[in-house]
């Protein structure tokens, strides 16, 4: 079992930063690729971003592209989502999550722990 914890959403105005953070316990964070991903009101949850279990790997969905920033701390057992940017657009409960599958996962069906999710609301 991994439990995973988000933090760091809020209301910003467009052309803002957030940084969110995701924190996990359990068992051993290294053995877990991680993925970050969004539903907005209305809509399916959708893949934002992943990260192997080195860190070494990430993938993006083509709206986070050069805006967004995957990583984590295996020290401290935690990922990051830097979002640099943001557009109205982005407004949505943010979600991470984390899968035993070797590699980045872009898959929403293959992760196996999630989170309770945090709110990132960006205003014109």
């Amino acid at each position: 079992q991994v439990q995973l914890v988000e933090s760091g959403g809020g209301l910003v105005r467009a052309g803002d930063s957030l940084r969110l953070s995701c924190a996990a316990s359990g068992r051993t964070f290294t053995g877990y690729a991680m993925g970050w991903f969004r539903q907005a009101p209305g809509k399916e949850r959708e893949f934002v971003a992943a990260i192997s279990q080195s860190g070494r790997s990430t993938y993006y969905a083509d709206s986070a592209k050069g805006r967004f920033t995957i990583s984590r701390d295996n020290a401290k057992n935690t990922v990051y989502l830097q979002m640099n940017s943001l557009k109205p657009e982005d407004t949505a409960v943010y979600y991470c999550a984390a899968d035993g599958t070797l590699g980045v996962i872009a898959n929403i069906g293959e992760y196996d722990y999630w989170g309770q999710g945090t709110q990132v609301t960006v205003s014109s």
